[in-house]
């Protein structure tokens, strides 16, 4: 995650003095590692929707958030989780139907091949699972994974998560390559240029003599800067990496549950067979919860050798979220609402590219947009301060969105998905507001 658009010391003393008391107060309970976002700390008190609001009742679009894909506190999850809570929540060492019943609409969105489910609470631990089975079923325990990607927290996770920085150091295991770039490459380019890559962070793993086990892409590149496309660009690196018996996870912890607009999962965009598919995030709207759907020839082995047992995931409660998070998709039709509203949204992003060119490229898909901000368009050059100038200037005028990439120049527009034309327009005018004032 990029931190351009953080807190940082040189403004605590621009804050009133009641959230000086509270930002000290959380430093000497939480600690030095955590984070706060923007330049002037927002202090969030209710959601609703699409908006956040703050202790004084101000009003904020979210932009950014993808964990309550459906809006802030929607009244079909509230009630889902309201109502299990109050019956039973307890583990799947117990039969219960509704988690069965909830991993039978999950896998129903996938591609037939993806019929099994296993449950975690967070991404991270998808992940760490996912490796498990992946070393487990090829033998191999080589990983190989974008330049800037995150997957995760756990220790074998953050081994293979470069986004993380100084704080981790990757695995002897672990092979890095340069995430595909559309504004850099040709379509062509990208396809060749990334199957290349892969292929030779193969070779050197063998090399070093070790067995690759898997490829690991986040399937739209988010923290290595958003790229959704050329479609089909990532099936040479899907081939190579089975060709050297290894297996393809896609990670669609984020670009997942209909947020690409086009097709439910992002993978599904590339033509590409996954052996294992990692989810979370917006799988329960804000309730902790994740998993794998994985095709069953990868887990037969592992399953009764292995086993596997999570006390929190896929508990009823969570199955109940996470059903009325699938059925809302479904009947308020979120997953064409991202199309419409995100192809929409994206032609008024190019609108402004066309009068300010700081604004570099304008790319996505659906409700997931990526707007590379540059000093120089001649030469694409990253202007990692005027984004941050962006950034926070939106936040000042009640707009939150927050950036990534490896120059941390990338704009990152991930709005809930019941985003409205009339939310888009309300982004595009503070757009281009800031950018007039900037």
């Amino acid at each position: 995650m990029s931190m351009v658009n953080a807190f940082s010391r040189a403004d605590f003393d621009r804050l009133d003095e009641s959230e000086r008391a509270l930002i000290a107060r959380r430093e000497k309970v939480l600690g030095p590692a955590y984070r706060l976002f923007y330049e002037k700390p927002l202090h969030l008190v209710r959601g609703e929707g699409v908006f956040l609001y703050d202790t004084a009742g101000e009003r904020y679009l979210d932009a950014y958030n993808n964990v309550a894909s459906l809006g802030h506190c929607h009244p079909r999850v509230v009630e889902a989780i309201t109502k299990q809570t109050a019956v039973l929540n307890t583990h799947t060492r117990y039969l219960h139907e509704g988690i069965v019943a909830y991993a039978e609409a999950l896998t129903a969105t996938f591609p037939e091949a993806l019929s099994q489910a296993m449950f975690t609470c967070t991404g991270s631990e998808a992940n760490d699972l996912a490796v498990r089975i992946a070393r487990f079923v090829t033998g191999g325990t080589g990983i190989i994974a974008t330049d800037l990607a995150y997957h995760g927290l756990t220790s074998a996770v953050a081994e293979f998560s470069p986004s993380l920085g100084e704080s981790v150091t990757l695995g002897p295991h672990v092979r890095t390559v340069p995430a595909p770039d559309s504004y850099r490459h040709s379509p062509e380019q990208m396809a060749v240029k990334f199957g290349n890559d892969v292929r030779a962070a193969i070779a050197d793993l063998k090399r070093h003599g070790i067995k690759p086990a898997m490829l690991i892409t986040d399937t739209i590149f988010s923290s290595d800067g958003i790229f959704e496309g050329p479609k089909g660009f990532l099936k040479p690196a899907v081939d190579a990496i089975h060709e050297a018996g290894g297996l393809f996870i896609a990670d669609e912890v984020q670009p997942g549950f209909g947020r690409t607009g086009e097709t439910m999962w992002g993978f599904e965009r590339h033509g590409v067979a996954p052996d294992m598919v990692t989810i979370g995030k917006p799988m329960g709207n804000g309730y902790p919860m994740a998993g794998i759907v994985l095709r069953p020839e990868v887990i037969a082995e592992f399953g009764p050798k292995a086993r596997y047992f999570n006390t929190f995931g896929g508990n009823p409660v969570a199955a109940a979220a996470g059903k009325a998070v699938l059925d809302t998709i479904r009947i308020e039709g979120l997953q064409q609402n991202a199309l419409e509203v995100g192809s929409y949204l994206m032609g008024g992003l190019k609108s402004l590219s066309d009068r300010y060119h700081a604004l570099g490229d304008v790319r996505g898909s659906g409700l997931f947009i990526g707007v590379e901000i540059v000093a120089d368009p001649a030469v694409k050059s990253p202007d990692a301060a005027l984004t941050t100038r962006i950034v926070n200037g939106l936040r000042d005028r009640r707009i939150l969105i927050s950036a990534s990439g490896p120059n941390a120049n990338v704009l990152k527009i991930r709005p809930p998905l019941v985003f409205s034309r009339e939310n888009a327009d309300m982004l595009l005018d503070a757009f281009g507001d800031v950018l007039r004032s900037l």
